[in-house]
């Protein structure tokens, strides 16, 4: 048969259509609203309108780096210390109220990192209780009688942080010793191996990327953190930000060192990636026995007990309880509208936020999945960035382009009916959403694609073959299966929102205040008792999402 007759008789192979389906656009579009600040940023660094570089190179920026990456190691180093121990000693040993702080361990993540250090200087300051105390028992009369340490400091700061971030570390690693084989732990106790032996040379390399992980998370955290270190005056790259921008009214110069707070995050997840790489360890056998929890008595009962009680008092207990006693102390607090203005302010952006988030997060996957284009899942895990991207470092990327852009739509407005709008994105909550939307999109991403993963193919292509169209698959057909993990993804970002304060700070509009921004706002002043109020809702609101997380995790527990 000639050639010419066999290209006649073999089937043509479908042709790609040259213009993207709507699916890969949307996936694409999103993506880029995702990454468009990130980009913003490093552009305004690299062609600033006027460049301090050399200025910051030669003053403030080794003290801003040098404060960040002590901070960044203490508050890893410390947070992992304390989770890991608190974790191994929960999944190996039975001891008085183990069972309880299983998930009292988690509270502290509903106490933001700036309320704790609120209540940590109202405690030890020397007008505090504990001071106030020890001079009177002693019968000192001045601070010149005693030493104690300076509170506001870079040490006290890593204190703070890794009380209200320790959770991360305890999390994973608690999940990741529950899932070891009790086989390996046995025959290391029929060697003859102590219980620090089995925790080093077993426990620990089995966990270790999980470990890894959660310490990644909490030293982004305390990157992204400003309340903390501005109110113990650590100057830090994020404060740096803050300084330059609003104080030095540079904007470039601002953007060039939110630069080197993302060159930080970037080789902190890049180490951290290569770390796991490296570390691999799996189950031998779909089926293994779980260690068995072993009873201690006497002292190490003791010593278990205060291992987990003491980073929860540290982390909840008295952060919460000073916060509370504030709170409850002037009962006209309650009634300020000014409070109820910045509550609803909150779960109204929050909620808008969330929802976006979200749903943005689905239409992404979904449409990665549909789509047979290589950019839009080459695009996918890129978005992930603006997780590890610090508040103020998107605040820097989202404010200043879209200021332009409202300028721009303002003076076309004027133009062509000669009724002027006004600074229509950046004068309203818009910019607060959208840097919502950036900062917390990972988080509904990957929910929603670990349980679009969790559905079988062959139900959407079952609903394909009965004429459903790809939207409809995913409403009358996901979206039922997959409502349990959108729900919490939405709790996740919601209360995220409630909690941020770096961004809500630089991108709020003129007298527009939100529970954080409040707290913030008169703490500074000193005056905890009026932030108190606004500290509990967002305490309240943290404690459902922290609740939820416990009962998701109940499994391991």
């Amino acid at each position: 048969m000639s050639k010419a007759m066999e290209r006649l008789i073999e089937p043509a192979k479908p042709r790609r259509p040259l213009l993207p389906d709507p699916w890969s656009l949307t996936a694409v579009l999103i993506s880029l609203v995702v990454l468009g600040p990130i980009v913003a940023v490093a552009t305004l660094a690299f062609a600033p309108s006027e460049n301090i570089w050399p200025h910051l190179m030669a003053t403030t920026l080794p003290r801003y780096l040098g404060n960040t990456l002590v901070l960044m190691g203490g508050v890893g180093l410390l947070a992992a210390l304390i989770g890991t121990g608190a974790a191994w000693l929960i999944a190996r040993y039975e001891f008085p109220l183990s069972r309880w702080f299983e998930w009292l361990l988690l509270l502290p993540l509903a106490v933001p990192a700036y309320v704790g250090a609120y209540a940590l200087v109202d405690l030890l300051e020397y007008a505090g209780p504990v001071q106030t105390g020890l001079r009177a028992v002693f019968g000192w009369e001045s601070a010149r009688d005693y030493w104690f340490p300076e509170i506001r400091s870079l040490g006290f700061a890593i204190i703070v942080l890794a009380a209200a971030l320790y959770p991360y570390v305890y999390l994973l690693a608690r999940a990741a010793f529950h899932e070891q084989s009790g086989a390996s732990e046995e025959v290391a106790m029929s060697l003859g191996q102590g219980a620090l032996k089995r925790l080093w040379r077993i426990g620990l390399p089995l966990a270790r990327p999980a470990v890894a992980a959660g310490t990644a998370i909490v030293m982004m955290e305390a990157v992204n953190d400003f309340g903390t270190v501005d109110y113990f005056a650590v100057q830090t790259l994020t404060t740096g930000i803050f300084t330059t921008w609003l104080e030095g009214n540079n904007a470039g110069g601002a953007a060039q060192i939110a630069c080197v707070v993302l060159v930080l995050v970037i080789v902190l997840v890049t180490l951290e990636k290569i770390s796991r790489r490296k570390a691999r360890f799996f189950n031998q056998g779909g089926r293994h026995r779980p260690v068995a929890r072993k009873p201690l008595r006497g002292g190490w009962a003791v010593f278990a007990l205060l291992g987990c009680a003491v980073p929860f008092t540290v982390g909840f207990v008295l952060p919460a309880g000073t916060i509370l006693s504030h709170a409850l102390s002037r009962a006209a607090l309650w009634r300020d509208p000014e409070l109820y203005r910045a509550a609803w302010n909150t779960v109204t952006v929050g909620a808008i936020a969330a929802v976006l988030t979200v749903l943005g997060g689905l239409l992404l996957v979904y449409g990665v999945k549909l789509s047979g284009r290589a950019l839009p899942r080459l695009l996918q895990p890129i978005t992930t960035i603006g997780y590890a991207a610090p508040g103020a470092v998107l605040a820097v990327g989202i404010l200043l382009p879209l200021a332009v852009f409202d300028n721009a739509l303002a003076d076309f407005v004027l133009g062509l009916t000669g009724f002027d709008p006004g600074l229509i994105l950046t004068g309203s909550s818009f910019a607060l959403v959208l840097a919502y939307f950036v900062r917390f999109f990972a988080i509904g991403q990957g929910a929603a694609d670990a349980a679009l993963e969790r559905v079988s193919p062959s139900l959407g292509m079952a609903a394909r073959s009965l004429g459903r169209q790809h939207k409809q698959v995913l409403r009358e057909v996901y979206m039922p299966l997959i409502r349990g993990s959108v729900g919490s993804a939405l709790l996740l970002v919601f209360v995220d929102c409630v909690k941020e304060l770096p961004a809500t700070l630089l991108l709020r509009p003129f007298n527009y205040d939100t529970l954080a921004t409040r707290v913030h706002d008169q703490a500074s002043l000193e005056n905890l008792s009026d932030a108190a109020p606004a500290a509990i809702f967002i305490i309240v609101v943290s404690l459902f999402a922290v609740i939820f997380l416990a009962r998701a995790n109940r499994a391991h527990f």
